[in-house]
């Protein structure tokens, strides 16, 4: 396989990445629900002379299926982003970084409850190990505070962008729509845009300034439509499920940059709770036996030996 293919989903990571620092460099600059309507607006206005035109042929087929499309709007671009940028008031972008890479054993575990698909030895493993490390990392190396509630705000909140995010993975794959991929893609950020437009108008609505308008351009274009289209075509090239194993690297990156840019410091709790979350996620997409088959297995090797 060309090396080349590997380029358009690391790139892609690496601006998710940079994403991160981005969501902790709005606070105080922007609200939450402004950056996170303006960013869907400005990918709105961009995509509208180039894929407008083929959104109206679809018509018919986006009027059929526009209560899937608002909900996936709402789930990938409305909470997934939305919360985010909550979260980065409370947490650092080291910390958004580790748990983000969730996402992909989440959606294994998410495609075994509403899809139905038998889960596999590495899913539950992996769910298994990358649970103690989320719970490591929550507690900032002390699970047991948990017990005391003692969570950051931020932190709970990415957990459940996180969880949404690859909720609107599994369903973008149960729902079937004869739509092509940028058609879809804009019929969802016309949804986002609409859906995210009470809490804007709710505020605090903050104006664009020379402070805040990079941020708002970066969200909008690098990080909404440039790496939309990389991901689709490391897809095209590479399969999905290499592909997602890219999304392995958003904690290194994370933390790298929130390194070089914000100056935090990584505490051994970040490697322990990231190293384990890390390892669920490669187990659960590389041990891709069924449970039941290596359950039976094993009892066939046991029985071998007795």
């Amino acid at each position: 396989m060309p090396l080349m293919y590997f380029l358009a989903p690391l790139t892609t990571v690496l601006i998710w990445s940079g994403n991160m620092t981005i969501n902790q460099l709005t606070v105080g600059a922007i609200a939450p629900s402004s950056i996170a309507f303006l960013r869907w607006l400005l990918a709105l206005v961009v995509m509208t002379p180039f894929v407008l035109p083929a959104a109206l042929r679809h018509r018919d087929e986006i009027r059929r299926h526009w209560p899937k499309l608002a909900l996936l709007g709402l789930l990938g671009m409305g909470l997934w982003q939305g919360l985010a940028y909550v979260a980065a008031e409370t947490t650092s972008a080291t910390n958004m970084g580790i748990l983000a890479a969730m996402v992909p054993l989440l959606t294994v575990l998410l495609s075994a409850l509403i899809l139905r698909e038998p889960p596999t030895l590495g899913g539950i493993l992996g769910g298994v190990v990358a649970f103690i490390g989320v719970t490591v990392l929550l507690g900032r190396g002390n699970p047991l505070s948990l017990l005391q509630l003692r969570v950051a705000y931020g932190d709970a909140l990415m957990v459940v962008a996180a969880t949404c995010y690859a909720l609107y993975g599994v369903m973008l794959k149960r729902w079937s729509m004869n739509l092509p991929p940028w058609v879809m893609l804009y019929a969802q950020v016309c949804f986002a845009v609409l859906i995210l437009l009470p809490p804007y108008l709710l505020g605090p609505m903050t104006p664009v300034d020379t402070q805040n308008i990079g941020l708002i351009l970066y969200a909008g274009i690098p990080a909404s439509i440039i790496t939309t289209f990389l991901w689709m075509r490391a897809v095209r090239q590479i399969g999905a499920s290499q592909a997602s194993i890219f999304i392995n690297l958003m904690p290194l990156f994370s933390a790298l940059i929130a390194m070089a840019l914000l100056g935090e410091r990584v505490a051994g709790f970040h490697f322990i709770g990231g190293l384990l979350i890390l390892a669920g996620v490669i187990m659960a997409q590389t041990l891709t036996q069924s449970f039941s088959q290596a359950v039976k297995n094993e009892g066939a090797t046991v029985r071998k030996r007795s």
